[in-house]
């Protein structure tokens, strides 16, 4: 599976899934999830708020993981996945990974052969861009090794600020994944 780390805007990749760095409410927020929402446009919402109202009504717990379509979106499908906000006490890694690994595996059981990241967590949620990004990449290479793997082809990580891109490709560079 190739890895690519790029900066620029999420919501234009021509990718078969997004991942949305969602709140667990998945009915719009700030950041990451706000401009998925403005680009995929108001069918999106409509969606989330039918996954509220059947499937997860308590909405998406940290860690897990959902799909809509892209809607007006070039990717077919959006992936939601919620981080832990460790302004609230959620420092666990594994719960960060989980978000990674669970995207992963809703991507593969839609037949996407390409996904395209943000930096899940990173932002108002307060984790520290390298550690996302050593998580982000160690869940990627793991997943990338199993046989659930299926037919997927590319991971994207599409980051928005110049800082966060250089972090994530010093992470992947001095790892033995970016050798």
């Amino acid at each position: 599976m190739r890895t690519v780390i790029m900066q620029g805007d999420l919501t234009t990749r021509d990718v078969d899934a997004l991942v949305n760095a969602a709140n667990s409410s998945l009915l719009g927020g700030g950041g990451v999830d706000g401009a998925i929402h403005r680009a995929a446009g108001p069918e999106l919402l409509d969606a989330c708020r039918e996954l509220r109202r059947t499937e997860l009504p308590g909405g998406l717990p940290v860690g897990a993981a959902v799909a809509t379509p892209g809607f007006r979106l070039p990717a077919r499908w959006v992936i939601h996945t919620v981080g832990p906000n460790r302004h609230a006490g959620q420092t666990d890694p594994a719960l960060l990974a989980s978000c990674f690994r669970e995207s992963l595996a809703v991507a593969v059981g839609l037949g996407a052969r390409s996904v395209a990241f943000p930096a899940i967590s990173a932002g108002i949620y307060g984790w520290d861009a390298r550690q996302v990004a050593e998580v982000a990449l160690d869940a990627v290479t793991s997943f990338a090794s199993s046989a659930a793997a299926g037919p997927l082809a590319e991971v994207e990580f599409v980051l928005f600020s110049e800082g966060t891109t250089a972090v994530f490709r010093s992470v992947f560079e001095a790892s033995p994944f970016g050798a």
